[in-house]
């Protein structure tokens, strides 16, 4: 569930090269980092998502931090104090709930559910208590009664409610073995902020129930392991404002009811956990279709939005047949039901969620047109519909035992999807997309407070836990079971995964057994990535004798000293720095030791020098330094960029020739661009790439955020005008050459028809990456005149948003020059008019404003807040600016504190409205500690502001507690 994103989860456009580099680990975790979640969706205040209602809710809010909740008679405050709950303390429940019927009885202003749930008590739980404990929220539903078959229970007899839970004392159970419990609670989905439980978005009703929305229904045993089958669930409403009435599985019947009412029955054949529980009600438009199963059975198809946005649904639906054709080739996997149904929901935290045959998405994972979509938009949309796709067995047919898991269904399916959109485009596109979504992300939170192994020992709050180590770290974990088993023996491990736990909760630990045993392999070494955290550093060494090759490799993790040493796959082979040739042809070697040598007979003598290729592929998510001296290590990169046959290693040995010049100029060394120079010429001018989007990832300069992961102390303005100043040079010395290819580009684009697929999105990707540096050579008025003449012909003649966005961003950093800055201006408001309301386009805009690197960025991002299309309640829109901003380093981090006082403040607004955002928005300042000290001071004021907060959520104090300690 859940796109790293969020996630990931990215929002439109961080920067420039942000939008070209698309994919990345975003996936489901839309929000897992409010820099890096998709470009989402907001309605007009005159339509569907409106901020009013959640105006009026926080003036509610805000005053008084304590919520309160009214339960049978009686108001009891719901702040208990925060628990830490340990892996360690796993026990299975006293009791097991194995099936469930429900009704929703859905009216303006209130919501009535009744459950009958059929209780069996669990023979091997080792709890001393036989009462049954149901997990509810107090703030969200109010109890109006509970029975056990047909008895009603009274509250301090029968039963115990606390804000937290409804206890069932086993005194009151008819038969300890086996009994039908009732329970009857009225919830207000209007007033839900937290979009967590069931809430109202526009003009529907929707679910959102991982991790633990559930009880923020009714009372129920909240918790993965308990898999019920829900045999009925009936929805009633009104039939003329909500006509459509869904839930999971299958529709069993449907019918009218008195009142201008209507009812709709479901049923869903397979046990599932409570967090993949769905409703959803509303007045939609849908698209419908159908796909035939390997084994010939039907499945109806059946996406869904707002009326509106119905011509947005295309490309979702030819992904979702895509999906499901990739499934049943690669892994033998077929969908199980007759029904699957999709539906795009503007207030979502997430970016999509899984639920059994009826997925929630976000709807800036659904809806994709020419007019409103990017490339990168594009290809989101369907690597999250394959992600969720893909959920259908690694996550619901096989689901979690507990929470610490979550990285059994998300890191594996993840792996999934990213393997899906390689298959579907470029493979090395992908790969190289996800390391740097990984380096710009996962690797700061390793260095951070908040690192933590895949699998977590520990949490307080589990949203805290969605994060970019769970889903993209743990994603290249399952990487490597491939890369050290082979694509036949991964698979065969897959199979026995399923044989042995379909229809189960498993644990990672089953998942790795599974692939030892299926290829009788020893994987015991291989738990300690599930068990340590931090980036381990890979340094390598090498000697040639005669035609005897030798590999030095060591392993330190210096974020956790104390760590035992990995079981490494590191993909190698040796190339000759003459004539390219292969002396070792690529495979993998298996690192277990703190230090090990690996020796090869080469197969001919070099004519230069042998050049080892570390890493080949990105095999493990790990930081690689070579000990060889500083101008062998620019000869080697420079004959990797040249003739490595690797596409990852070619665009990397780029990358840190880059890297290279940046820093020196960062640090005022003396500057030999010589290297940078021939390996970007080559890049440009070379006839052995083929692929367009491989150039033109080969021309960018690494981003900042993975810039910043090199250094001990990030200097954050430093490091942007170093990057700045090296990619002028670029544009400087490659000016002609550069101009003739976006010349060239922009004459064979002209006219074409707009096609979604890897060629066509290549040719886009490196032509705007041509008008970057096009634009980026300007120094006098003149030249930045001219550069925004080229932007803005360049946005009026595109004919797709790709385009449009490509020639905004650059104008959007256009300051100081009148003439220059009235064509900014002429294509900002060209683009809000054009946008005509569309949240999409408009979260776009936003974000392109903010993170410009204009020197008063923060007045402007200040002066938005006040828009009228602007809202902190949906989540999509919130991000697009507040979040968006976080991610324009040089002005978050002015050194005055006004950006880090500005999210303060409005860190303070979302923790009363939406804790999951909140928590989520205040990782911007938790990594303080790597700042120089003014900086650091103030970053940390902030965070004391923040913990002093009177009734600060739980999930947002978790993660200000881990910072400051």
């Amino acid at each position: 569930m859940r796109v790293l994103l969020t996630l990931l989860t990215l929002i439109p456009a961080l920067a420039f090269n942000s939008m070209l580099a698309s994919r990345s680990t975003v996936r489901r975790m839309g929000v897992l980092s409010p820099i890096l979640s998709a470009g989402g969706t907001f309605a007009r205040p005159t339509s569907a998502s409106k901020p009013n209602r959640f105006t009026s809710l926080l003036s509610k809010i805000l005053p008084s931090r304590s919520n309160t909740c009214k339960s049978s008679s009686r108001l009891y405050s719901t702040a208990e104090a925060p628990t830490e709950i340990f892996r360690a303390d796993y026990l299975q429940p006293a009791n097991w709930v194995k099936s469930v019927s429900m009704s929703f009885d859905i009216y303006d202003g209130k919501t009535i559910v009744k459950s009958n749930l059929v209780v069996v008590a669990n023979e091997q739980s080792k709890h001393d208590s036989r009462d049954l404990v149901l997990d509810g929220d107090g703030s969200s539903v109010v109890l109006k009664g509970v029975e056990i078959e047909g008895r009603e229970l009274k509250e301090g007899i029968d039963y115990t409610l606390t804000p937290s839970q409804l206890i069932i004392h086993s005194t009151s159970f008819p038969n300890p073995q086996s009994f039908t419990l009732s329970t009857t609670v009225e919830t207000v989905p209007e007033d839900n902020t937290q979009l967590s439980g069931f809430y109202k978005s526009g003009p529907m009703y929707c679910t959102q129930c991982e991790a633990e929305g559930f009880r923020r229904i009714t009372y129920y045993p909240d918790r993965p392991d308990n898999m019920a089958t829900f045999t009925e669930v009936k929805i009633t409403a009104d039939e003329e404002k909500y006509p459509i009435l869904l839930s999971n599985g299958n529709l069993v019947s449907s019918e009218k009811k008195e009142g201008g009412r209507h009812e709709a029955v479901w049923e869903d054949p397979f046990p599932k956990p409570s967090y993949l529980f769905a409703v959803v009600v509303g007045d939609l438009g849908s698209i419908q279709d159908s796909y035939v199963t390997t084994s010939g059975r039907k499945v109806k198809l059946e996406i869904f939005s707002e009326k509106e946005n119905v011509g947005k649904l295309d490309y979702a639906m030819e992904s979702l047949k895509n999906s499901m054709k990739w499934d049943e080739d690669k892994f033998g996997l077929e969908y199980d039901l007759d029904i699957y149904n999709v539906v795009a929901v503007n207030d979502f935290n997430m970016g999509a969620m899984e639920n059994k045959g009826l997925n929630v998405f976000n709807t800036a994972y659904v809806l994709a047109d020419q007019k409103t979509a990017t490339d990168g938009d594009f290809e989101r949309v369907e690597g999250v519909i394959g992600h969720e796709y893909f959920h259908n067995w690694t996550g619901n047919r096989v689901t979690c035992r507990d929470w610490f898991q979550l990285t059994l269904k998300e890191g594996l399916t993840v792996f999934r999807d990213q393997s899906f959109s390689g298959d579907m485009g470029s493979n090395d596109v992908t790969r190289i997309e996800n390391v740097k979504g990984l380096r710009g992300r996962q690797f700061a939170e390793d260095a951070g407070p908040m690192s933590h192994p895949i699998r977590p020992e520990s949490y307080v709050a589990i949203d805290n836990f969605y994060t970019a180590t769970v889903y993209s770290k743990g994603a290249e974990v399952i990487r490597m079971y491939d890369t050290i088993l082979g694509k036949a023996g991964f698979r065969k491990g897959m199979d026995l995964y399923f044989e042995r736990h379909d229809g189960s909760a498993a644990t990672c630990d089953d998942f790795r057994s599974a692939m030892a045993d299926a290829n009788n392999a020893d994987l015991d070494q291989f738990s300690r990535w599930y068990t340590q955290k931090g980036t381990p550093t890979v340094k390598y060494s090498s000697s040639l004798d005669a035609d005897t090759f030798t590999l030095n490799l060591s392993q330190h993790t210096a974020t956790a000293p104390e760590n035992q040493p990995f079981h490494i796959p590191v993909e190698f082979g040796v190339i000759d720095s003459e004539t390219g040739e292969q002396l070792v042809e690529s495979h993998v070697l298996h690192f277990k030791e703190k230090t090990q040598s690996f020796t090869f007979k080469l197969s001919s003598t070099p004519k230069g020098s042998a050049v080892p290729s570390v890493m080949r592929g990105f095999s493990a998510p790990v930081k690689l330094v070579s000990e060889a001296s500083p101008a062998t290590q620019k000869s080697d990169l420079l004959t990797l960029a040249a003739y490595d046959t690797d596409g990852f290693n070619r665009w990397e040995a780029g990358q840190k020739l880059y890297t290279d010049a940046i820093f020196a100029e960062l640090h005022g060394d003396e500057l030999n661009l010589d290297g940078v120079y021939q390996a970007f010429e080559q890049t440009l001018t070379s006839s052995k790439i083929s692929d367009d989007s491989i150039r033109a990832y080969g021309l960018m300069l690494p981003s900042e955020s993975g810039l910043a992961e090199e250094m001990e102390t990030i200097d954050p303005i430093g490091l942007h005008q170093a990057r700045t100043a090296i990619k002028k040079k670029l544009a400087r010395k490659f000016e002609t050459g550069i101009a003739e290819l976006y010349a060239r580009l922009t004459q064979e684009m002209a006219g074409a028809e707009f096609e979604v697929n890897a060629k066509a999105i290549g040719k886009r990707r490196l032509r705007n990456t041509a008008l970057d540096y096009v634009c980026a050579n300007k120094d006098s008025d003149e030249e930045i005149v001219a550069s925004a003449r080229t932007a803005h012909k360049h946005y009026f003649d595109a004919n797709c948003m790709t385009d449009q966005v490509a020639a905004m961003s650059i104008l959007s950093n256009v300051h100081g020059v009148t003439e220059a800055e009235a064509l900014r201006d002429e294509v900002l408001e060209k683009f809000y008019n054009a946008a005509e309301g569309d949240a999409l386009v408009l979260n776009k805009w936003f974000t392109i404003q903010a993170t410009s690197s204009k020197p008063d960025v923060l007045a402007d991002v200040v002066k938005l807040t006040t828009h009228p299309e602007f809202t902190m309640s949906n989540p999509n829109r919130c991000r697009s600016l507040v979040g968006a901003f976080t991610a324009n380093s040089a002005a978050f981090h002015a050194e005055d504190g006004s950006g880090y006082k500005f999210i303060g403040e409005k860190i303070t607004v979302l923790d009363a409205m939406n804790p999951q955002i909140a928590s989520r928005m205040v990782g911007c300042l938790i990594g303080f500690r790597r700042y120089d000290e003014g900086r650091a001071e103030k970053m940390k004021a902030e965070l004391n502001k923040i913990r002093d907060i009177d009734g600060l959520s739980p999930d947002t104090k978790e993660i200000v507690d881990k910072a400051l300690s």
